[in-house]
């Protein structure tokens, strides 16, 4: 790790400690930069945009298969090694590509809000991709950078406040863009959003940039070897059936959950509800149920062993796609509402946070960064994939079942939860 001016005390224990690492300069720049690596994520590929699309009247097909430009979020790690190996001709080599992928990012919202899906929907899509890789490309060097700019006793500080950032993005994309659809339309809400990113955008100008004379040396390796390695080691360590039990395991894990997230938005449109209904309900009171759920799970993870919370929230989440036949059948009931938003984002808050431990405990120190990476793209890539289908199982059957079908979908989940229970009962798995 490079030494940097935020190192000189490396005692940070205690309420004093904790209040030093958090008045840190980094802190308040990883709190900038969290916030705009979230703000994009509803917009271009989650259920802000797909509500815009329902609203607009396209067809629930077409909507499901636009959320695949989504799909730059899942594969980001694909070019993460270019980005980590060349540097741009300015600002530096990482303040460089912040500066770069934010103006791209701004550019693109600020293009999908002039245009609207009405125009050229085609050219709309292609706008999408462009602020979803943007988006992709902006997440991957902020994690660089947050690694980079400090010590290891700083980082927790670091993703806590990129964490807090990052959740009021999602706040402000979700609830807040609803709020000013209902009351000014798309284009005013999509213009508000590319203006916030403004304040990342200066932080990230005016944000010091990495020591990185110790990470270079490192990084002259091959540009292959940056990709085969962590394969090699993972498969070598856990063997080739094992591992792919545990890949395939953790591509399943959350598909119940993932795979109905495109077609929330047009449900609730569907069911009865405005934007500002949704807006309240689920982007505002959801989001801190979500929080309670994974301060649930950071809770059981520490009292309960990892296998037996694995196997709870494999079964939860299932569980709480259930819950939305009481919209199915109650539409336009606000108490049904309430109920399925905090069935589902308080499974989905527990079950992220054991998802994340359990991936956690399965990559080497050696590749920490690189399979961490996999694993979480593996994790999204089937109900993103599904996701983007959603359109059509809902066309054909209806709302109901789909969310029957989601459901059901945790059966695979969990017969090779029952394969993997004693190897990873022998594992170093806690």
């Amino acid at each position: 790790m490079p030494h940097t001016s935020d190192s000189t005390d490396n005692n940070y224990r205690g309420w004093s400690g904790i209040k030093r690492a958090f008045a840190t300069p980094s802190a308040l720049t990883l709190f900038c930069l969290g916030f705009g690596s979230g703000l994009p994520f509803l917009l271009v590929g989650g259920m802000t945009l797909s509500t815009w699309l329902r609203d607009a009247g396209f067809e629930l097909s077409v909507i499901g298969l636009i959320s695949f430009a989504g799909f730059f979020y899942v594969l980001k790690f694909l070019w993460a090694p270019l980005i980590d190996r060349y540097s741009l001709p300015f600002l530096g080599r990482r303040k460089g590509w912040l500066v770069v992928s934010q103006t791209v990012l701004i550019a693109s919202l600020i293009a999908i809000a002039l245009l609207g899906p009405e125009s050229s929907l085609m050219m709309f899509i292609v706008l999408v991709g462009l602020a979803a890789f943007a988006g992709a490309t902006l997440d991957t060097v902020v994690d660089a950078y947050r690694i980079e700019i400090a010590a290891v006793e700083y980082q927790a500080a670091l993703a806590a406040t990129y964490i807090l950032g990052y959740r009021i993005a999602l706040i402000i994309s979700g609830a807040m863009a609803l709020y000013l659809a209902e009351l000014f339309g798309w284009t005013a809400a999509y213009l508000i959003m590319a203006l916030c990113l403004l304040i990342p955008l200066f932080a990230s100008f005016v944000s010091r940039e990495p020591d990185s004379s110790q990470a270079l040396a490192v990084r002259e390796v091959q540009l292959v070897d940056a990709f085969v390695k962590p394969f090699q080691e993972f498969f070598s360590r856990n063997g080739t059936t094992l591992a792919l039990a545990l890949l395939l395991f953790v591509g399943l894990f959350r598909l119940p959950d993932q795979m109905i997230g495109v077609m929330s938005g047009p449900f609730y449109l569907d069911s009865g509800y405005t934007k500002a209904d949704i807006a309240t309900v689920s982007k505002l009171f959801g989001v801190w149920v979500g929080i309670a759920g994974a301060f649930i799970g950071g809770i059981c993870i520490a009292i309960f062993s990892l296998r037996s919370m694995l196997v709870l929230a494999t079964v939860v989440v299932s569980i709480s796609n259930i819950a939305y036949l009481l919209m199915a059948n109650n539409p336009g009931q606000d108490w049904a509402f309430f109920a399925a938003i905090s069935a589902d984002n308080i499974s989905q808050g527990f079950a992220g946070v054991v998802l994340v431990a359990f991936m956690s405990s399965l990559t080497n120190q050696n590749f920490t960064a690189t399979q961490y990476a996999l694993l979480a793209s593996l994790a999204n890539l089937p109900g993103k994939f599904i996701g983007g289908l959603s359109g059509y199982i809902v066309e054909a059957t209806s709302y109901s079942w789909f969310y029957v079908v989601s459901s059901l979908s945790v059966i695979p989940t969990l017969l090779i939860l029952a394969w993997l229970w004693n190897k990873l009962h022998k594992s170093k798995t806690p």
